[in-house]
């Protein structure tokens, strides 16, 4: 294992039980990621994606095999000890935004927070700080309904990243997005990581958003096919047509 090894996937199987058959969705999966690592996982429908990134966020508990993350065994967990390694280490964006519809984009932002036990009026502080990072200084009391879906989006972003995560999982995070909001949203998050030195990994069926990761793992039929490397997009290709991203120094520890 190299020496900045972050997450260690070692002859990981994951098998579905539906009856009395058995569904091999991981079949012996081996895989090392580095921090700061920006990571795409690509492959078609039922290649075993998703549960790949289930079974890295500690969602679901792998059947044999061994998951390491900065040095703690994921499998050895307990679910109590997964939500507390979560809340602590983890961010996550979704396809679907799964944004409270009641709750404005400040109050979205700061949930995560209220579950570490933060002070309304510090969680709130760094909630704003984050959708200024984002862009959306001016759309702090917009709730769901009141926004795009690259907005909603850039919410979610804010929502993963404001409790400070080693780690952030996106689940197909341009989904439910147009191609060219989809190529926004990625330039914000890609950006972002990059400046925090935090590591992503993605899952997408799409080639064209997987090739802003800079480590593309393919995946089929349960098992890792190649691990190919992408050489970083020149700096005016990550910054055309950005939206209003701040280049602010944030300190999440405040």
């Amino acid at each position: 294992m190299q020496e900045n090894t972050l997450i260690d996937v070692r002859n990981v199987k994951k098998i579905y039980r539906v009856g009395t058959v058995g569904i091999q969705a991981l079949r012996g999966a081996d895989l090392q990621i580095a921090s700061g690592d920006i990571c795409s996982v690509i492959g078609r429908s039922g290649s075993g994606k998703s549960t790949l990134l289930n079974v890295l966020a500690g969602l679901e508990k792998v059947t044999s095999g061994e998951i390491v993350i900065s040095g703690k065994h994921l499998e050895r967990m307990t679910q109590a000890e997964l939500i507390v390694f979560r809340q602590l280490h983890i961010g996550f964006i979704f396809q679907s935004f799964n944004l409270m519809p009641y709750y404005t984009a400040l109050e979205n932002v700061a949930l995560p927070l209220s579950f570490r036990g933060v002070p309304q009026i510090a969680r709130l502080r760094q909630a704003k700080r984050m959708l200024e990072l984002v862009g959306l200084e001016t759309h702090m009391k917009h709730k769901p309904g009141e926004l795009s879906g690259g907005q909603q989006q850039r919410v979610g972003i804010a929502r993963a990243l404001v409790t400070n995560p080693q780690i952030v999982f996106a689940d197909e995070p341009t989904g439910n997005l147009d191609s060219n909001t989809s190529d926004e949203v990625m330039r914000v998050i890609i950006d972002i990581l990059r400046e925090q030195k935090k590591t992503l990994v993605m899952v997408t069926h799409d080639s064209h958003i997987a090739s802003f990761g800079d480590k593309v793992i393919h995946l089929l039929d349960g098992r890792i096919t190649d691990v190919a490397l992408n050489e970083p997009a020149p700096k005016e290709l990550t910054t055309q047509n950005e939206p209003n991203v701040r280049e602010t120094e944030v300190n999440l520890d405040a």
